[in-house]
């Protein structure tokens, strides 16, 4: 029985949550097939079955896994004949650092750079729900957070650091070879690609090379969604 992973979509079955996109790679690097299920921002009845509301999930025979480091977690576990996605379990509690290094650091840091530009890609039945959920969350109306992005950039862009050190001399954060390590911090910056045109990193960056390799692995899956 095939995996299904349900995944956010927007405007023309566009695919850009940070989340889905680490799910996205994680299922590409171990190589499983899926049965692919969109859902819209306001179409959360179509995960009720997990017992709560958010993408990504992935139904797995009888087992359902909500949460992308749970279920990268998982797939390394249940798949252990496949490339591995931490390398050793050394490894596993470097990127568990990672993920929750790029949640609380360095995602709150770009989401104010493009919220605005997000709304260009939402479907058009989400609109009012994802501009009255952001506008709460930020306390003002969208073009008013990014507004000032130009001044805000430099502070996101040096919340790279962790990776650019690390990246500036190697080709993925853990050698030669991409992990989920990788693929955290892929999901970030793939949501600001799908969703903004907007220059979060310059071109003689080290993060800009190491994305654009990213961009071309699993056959180019980073490529396969638009830019915006």
């Amino acid at each position: 029985m095939a995996i299904t992973f349900y995944d956010l979509c927007g405007r023309d079955a566009k695919r850009f949550s940070p989340y889905g996109w680490r799910t996205r790679m994680a299922l590409a690097h171990k190589g499983l097939d899926y049965d692919l299920e969109l859902v819209k921002f306001t179409e959360k009845d179509k995960l009720a079955f997990s017992g709560q509301k958010l993408v990504p999930v992935i139904v797995d025979g009888d087992r359902t896994v909500n949460d992308s480091w749970a279920i990268a977690e998982y797939l390394e576990d249940s798949y252990p004949d496949r490339p591995s996605l931490f390398g050793s379990p050394e490894g596993r509690g470097m990127a568990k650092a990672i993920n929750g290094f790029v949640n609380t650091t360095i995602q709150p840091l770009l989401a104010p750079l493009i919220i605005a530009d997000i709304l260009e890609h939402v479907d058009p039945a989400d609109l009012g729900y994802f501009d009255e959920s952001r506008r709460q969350r930020f306390g003002r109306p969208l073009a008013e957070v990014q507004a000032d992005r130009d001044a805000k950039v430099d502070g996101f862009r040096k919340s790279l650091e962790p990776y650019r050190i690390v990246v500036k001399d190697r080709a993925f954060v853990g050698g030669d070879g991409p992990t989920y390590a990788d693929y955290v911090l892929f999901g970030t910056l793939q949501w600001a690609r799908c969703t903004s045109a907007y220059g979060l990193v310059t071109a003689d960056d080290p993060i800009h090379s190491w994305f654009e390799r990213l961009l071309d692995l699993h056959d180019g899956l980073g490529r396969s969604e638009p830019a915006a």
